[in-house]
């Protein structure tokens, strides 16, 4: 879906060019600073700590919409004024994942989202954050669109182009005698309510609660390490990362907001993915998460390594282990 380029867009979201660079001179897209050093103040390319996820762009980047929230922060303030992070990236605490969404639109005043995005209430939201008033109601428009098209589509059985259905669309069945012989469920497909094909039988739903079948895998990486007394100077460490495996659908459905997707963001909702990873740290939430969907484990397996502390920087008696451990969780 692409939002169409505003009247006032610019190359690079109207930022300064390089011969007004050196002069000094701010380009019609961002207003100068607060007073004669208000360009020096800040240096030419920035690094943003957005809920995490970083990001390096140029400052007439982020203030190439004037009376934004960026634009204020980085064209009204001093570089003193701003939050840092450990590492002296300025932070924002906000949806790191979205917000690549909001920096592609300030480069050039316009944005293209992929087909399968169901982030788009989540969007608008953040585009009102940033004070971004042409963006959110491009985003509202959209989303008023898409969603008109499905509740037209849907009425004759086919699928929308560019927005998947609902999870509970194919629940209900058409009631006994009220349809036709065509519109009676397949032994190889799963049917819409007027007949037509719209699932495989790998796609396919259970009959009771409407869910898909299939699998997630669910990885972590953990380390510990032991001194000199061995157990009892065991030093464990904190899981870094969660990871989630399997079908974009699946997983999505199971974990909600808690799925970061952005190491593999587009992802088709029938495709699969080995990219995604959770925003909490505790394999027992996990595990709560998919038992309440449904899934049981089917299998785990886990391997580990050793190496002596000299070798990691750490102390010369001490031992790291690292180990590796997945989980297989199945729905029928």
């Amino acid at each position: 879906m692409a939002l169409a380029d505003s009247a006032r867009g610019l190359p690079n979201g109207g930022g300064v060019s390089p011969a007004a660079a050196g002069s000094g001179v701010a380009g019609s897209g961002a207003a100068a600073g607060p007073g004669p050093g208000g360009w020096s103040a800040f240096p030419e390319i920035v690094e943003l700590n957005v809920g995490g996820q970083v990001y390096v762009t140029r400052r007439c980047t982020v203030v190439s919409v004037r009376d934004s929230l960026l634009w204020r922060m980085f064209s009204q303030q001093q570089p003193s004024e701003l939050p840092r992070d450990s590492k002296g990236r300025f932070f924002l605490d906000r949806d790191g994942f979205l917000f690549r969404y909001i920096l592609d639109y300030l480069r050039d005043l316009q944005l293209v989202l992929p087909e399968h995005f169901p982030e788009r209430s989540r969007l608008q939201r953040e585009a009102e954050y940033f004070q971004l008033p042409d963006l959110a109601r491009r985003l509202a428009q959209a989303r008023a669109a898409a969603a008109a098209r499905p509740a037209a589509l849907h009425r004759d059985g086919s699928l929308c182009a560019d927005e998947p259905p609902p999870l509970g669309y194919l629940e209900a069945e058409p009631p006994e005698g009220g349809g036709s012989a065509a519109s009676a469920p397949s032994p190889t497909a799963s049917r819409s309510p007027s007949g037509g094909p719209l699932l495989t039988p790998s796609q396919s739903l259970d009959g009771a609660g409407g869910r898909r079948s299939g699998y997630i895998t669910i990885g972590y990486r953990g380390s510990y390490t032991i001194g000199r007394e061995a157990q009892a100077d065991a030093k464990f460490r904190r899981v870094a990362r969660i990871t989630v495996c399997g079908k974009t659908a699946l997983a999505k459905e199971v974990f909600g907001e808690t799925l970061n997707e952005s190491r593999d963001p587009d992802r088709p909702p029938e495709r699969y993915t080995a990219r995604y990873y959770l925003k909490f740290n505790f394999l027992e939430q996990a595990f709560d998460r998919l038992s309440e969907a449904g899934f049981r484990m089917a299998a785990c397996s886990s391997t580990g390594t050793c190496a002596f502390g000299p070798e990691q920087g750490g102390p010369a008696d001490d031992k790291i282990w690292t180990s590796y451990t997945e989980y297989v969780f199945c729905r029928d």
